[in-house]
């Protein structure tokens, strides 16, 4: 907005021409996400979805880093299940387990991480007598 509202008309009517005059210069055709569908249009309506949008954005965690690893950990385990070769799933546990390890060394602030590493062959094993490989 870079003009003061003229005395003796309406805010509706002097905000309405705004509007109109910006979308007659094509402004609005320039914003980012313009002709796309709205993200999150069909989830069901949450107060603080644009808090939790800007943590995301952002980069912060809802979760203390500690238990943020261990559902890190968590999911590591099920994209094992998941994984489509053996040598997929060995570069997933390898990851985590870095993590893991790093985490151990030093600590994260929070509550008490209760992780260990992942025994590698141990969960490939697993993983292959559950596949029937």
């Amino acid at each position: 907005m870079t003009e003061r509202k003229p005395p003796g008309v309406s805010v509706e009517s002097w905000v309405d021409r705004q509007i109109r005059e910006a979308a007659e210069r094509g402004e609005f055709e320039k914003l980012p996400g313009y002709g796309k569908p709205l993200a999150s249009i069909d989830a069901p309506y949450d107060e603080m979805w644009w808090i939790k949008d800007k943590m995301h954005r952002e980069g912060f965690a809802a979760l203390p880093p500690a238990l943020a690893l261990r559902k890190e950990a968590e999911d590591a385990l099920e994209a094992v299940r998941g994984a489509r070769s053996e040598r997929q799933a060995r570069e997933i546990l390898t990851a985590i387990n870095e993590k893991i390890r790093a985490a151990l060394r030093r600590p994260p602030p929070g509550p008490p991480l209760h992780l260990t590493e992942f025994d590698v062959e141990d969960v490939l094993r697993t993983r292959r007598e559950n596949r029937g490989d």
